[in-house]
């Protein structure tokens, strides 16, 4: 299983990798730290070019990681998906029908706990599970949500991404060129 028969879905950290993906053969990717100014105009640049980008809604700067904010971005920007770590956000971008995507860092079992709390009130799309780097945890989240896996965060290889996937992941989102490269569709 792919996301959107994508294996890897780039992630622009700035606008040099959002140009790459515009120039890419991916027809979806993920703006991370944005500024609240740039985001109409990067978006009439991604979809010119028919591409879907995902928002980081935590990482756009300018604008409050919160229910308003996300109406805001579902009305007015229309991105194809919202990545975030609140439930609030999460929860607008579904009624709003854009796709929600729960961010969900696994520190320790204490987080680990409170995460499934979240996912089971959220009921998110896709749940991304930050390290990318343990197999194990993308394992049992998805045996145990039962919710589509992206991994992210901490993936460097080529090892990293086809552990990842093997584990369960449904695509991995990473920022670094060499794989998207690598990747390339």
């Amino acid at each position: 299983m792919a996301f959107y028969g994508q294996q890897i879905i780039p992630a622009a950290k700035h606008m040099k990798q959002f140009e790459s993906i515009l120039e890419s053969n991916y027809q979806y990717g993920v703006f991370l730290d944005t500024h609240v100014a740039q985001l109409r105009s990067l978006y009439q640049m991604a979809r010119g070019r028919e591409k879907n980008m995902l928002l980081h809604a935590d990482l756009v700067q300018g604008l409050k990681n919160d229910e308003y904010a996300a109406q805001y971005l579902c009305q007015e920007i229309k991105p194809f998906g919202i990545i975030s770590t609140r439930a609030g956000v999460i929860t607008t971008a579904k009624k709003k029908g854009i796709l929600a995507i729960q961010r969900l860092f696994l520190l320790d079992t204490i987080a680990l706990e409170k995460s499934y709390a979240l996912v089971e009130k959220t009921q998110p799309d896709f749940i991304e599970v930050l390290p990318g780097v343990m197999p194990h945890m993308i394992a049992e989240v998805n045996e145990r949500t039962g919710i589509p896996i992206l991994a992210g965060g901490l993936i460097r290889s080529v090892k990293d991404v086809e552990m990842a996937l093997a584990a369960g992941a449904t695509a991995v989102t990473t920022s670094n060129k060499n794989l998207f490269d690598h990747y390339a569709l």
